[in-house]
């Protein structure tokens, strides 16, 4: 089989691109950066170089595909965030049609049901419309529960004012580690089994931001470490003070409502995966405190 594999290198492409080359089909991972070639090819898969911005690009790659795997890579000086990913899924779209790939897996996000109010989620969901205008070709959406990677941004907040928290935390939550995500990717691509469109959620554990305080502090010696709801604005300056771009904080503060809000995380909760991911808080808490001690 012949696969190819969009984000490079990442914490979720490269295993996927290693367990395909592994059951021996031909893979080729898409990246932007000339200097990536070299780790690519030292995983058994061929480098294309090029931009997710280039349709011709796209389409040249994804030829031949029988499968691919599609992911908007992070672009935090859009001017338009949300219109920048789904423009990104609609060269996916263009190239994968004029290809001829019969199969795509596409990294969307829990949140994705919205088509406004969740920040680049919103984006996503765009993207994935997108996708859906190609009626003979069959897609599986992952959307991913909030990346427990995303909490290590948090760090500096704790050694420097001793708290942790967001303008969000008061409900549960879905969370997944990138490892689970590879995997249920791994898993879609090496079946093919899927028809028409449909969605898969990949959650590891659901937790409040005081659950997430408590474990996460017990783990780096502050058991007493609070999670402070902050409100959407002092979420923004902070966002914009951390070194952000306005356009980024504002959507991810606009994220952050969703949350809050509980609509982000509804389609979820109304549509649960029968089993959920390996890796728990409690299992991420041992890299947060590995990384803040470090």
């Amino acid at each position: 089989m012949k696969y190819v594999i969009t984000g490079s290198i990442g914490n979720i492409s490269k295993p996927l691109a290693q367990a395909l080359v592994k059951a021996g089909n031909y893979v080729t991972v898409i990246t932007s950066k000339k200097e990536n070639t070299a780790a690519i090819e030292a995983l058994g898969a061929t480098a294309a170089v090029g931009s997710v911005e280039d349709v011709d690009f796209l389409t040249k790659t994804f030829t031949g595909a029988d499968a691919v795997y599609t992911m908007v890579p992070p672009k935090y000086d859009a001017a338009d965030w949300k219109s920048y990913i789904e423009n990104i899924g609609k060269n996916y779209a263009a190239a994968i049609k004029v290809a001829g790939v019969k199969y795509v897996v596409n990294l969307s996000s829990v949140g994705g049901h919205m088509n406004t109010g969740a920040g680049p989620v919103s984006g996503l969901h765009r993207a994935e419309n997108a996708l859906n205008t190609l009626t003979d070709v069959n897609i599986k959406h992952l959307r991913p529960a909030y990346f427990y990677a995303n909490l290590l941004a948090n760090v500096g907040m704790i050694k420097h004012m001793g708290i942790i928290g967001g303008n969000f935390g008061e409900k549960p939550f879905a969370l997944v580690h990138t490892a689970d995500i590879a995997a249920v990717a791994i898993e879609e691509l090496s079946n093919l089994n899927f028809t028409g469109h449909s969605i898969r959620y990949i959650a590891g554990d659901e937790k409040t931001g005081f659950e997430i305080a408590k474990t996460l502090g017990s783990a780096i010696g502050q058991p007493d470490l609070p999670w402070i709801v902050f409100t959407d604005e002092q979420s923004l300056q902070g966002a914009i003070g951390a070194g952000l771009p306005e356009e980024v904080a504002k959507n991810y503060t606009e994220m952050g409502a969703a949350m809050a809000s509980g609509e982000m995380n509804a389609d979820y909760f109304n549509n649960r995966p029968a089993t959920l991911g390996k890796i728990k808080l409690e299992d991420f808490a041992k890299e947060f405190a590995a990384a803040f001690h470090s």
